[in-house]
């Protein structure tokens, strides 16, 4: 296993765990995210994820369908993530990015799994549950942050930092990306 595939292992399993929790009527929920249902968060995350591989040559067969079974069609994406992300070749093949020459992996690293655990959080709140960020996913999401800089609050990225709702760290970390907790 490489170790962009146990980064994003990591992040995948509590996502996963909030994606199959929410109930059938919280897909179509608001999220934080403005404009967009819980569907358009986890589509948004599947739809990026496979625009970067599988436009750098990575195989990730046919694109989930969202309309019958959304919890299926992320499972079966991120199942072919991960199998693709465990292969050395597919994680070090050199790619053109948003921020320059990079690697898939280092782009899964630096970007996707930061997105992951940013967007738990924002299925989470449109079914009402506990994303459950951890103190270490916390570190995570501040240092992605910090190294996007000022692409964080591009159009399409984070909104402008909001104050925080309350004095903890979950919601400071979050408001510094729009987002109150």
């Amino acid at each position: 296993m490489t170790d962009t595939a146990t980064q994003y292992e990591t992040a995948l399993r509590p996502l996963t765990a909030v994606v199959e929790t929410l109930p059938p009527h919280a897909w179509d929920a608001s999220s934080p995210c403005e404009g967009w249902s819980a569907r358009d968060v986890v589509r948004h995350l599947v739809e990026t994820q496979r625009e970067t591989l599988t436009g750098n040559g990575v195989d990730l067969g046919e694109a989930p369908d969202w309309t019958a079974d959304p919890v299926g069609a992320w499972n079966r994406h991120s199942q072919r993530v991960l199998d693709a992300l465990r292969d050395p070749d597919q994680v070090d093949r050199p790619i053109e990015w948003f921020f320059g020459p990079t690697t898939i992996g280092a782009t899964i690293e630096r970007f996707y799994v930061w997105d992951m655990y940013v967007h738990r959080w924002d299925l989470a709140q449109a079914a009402g549950l506990d994303a459950g960020l951890t103190d270490r996913e916390l570190d995570l999401v501040e240092r992605g942050a910090d190294a996007l800089g000022e692409a964080l609050h591009l159009d399409g990225m984070c909104r402008t930092p909001v104050a925080a709702a309350r004095d903890d760290r979950t919601a400071r970390v979050l408001a510094r990306l729009g987002r109150l907790a």
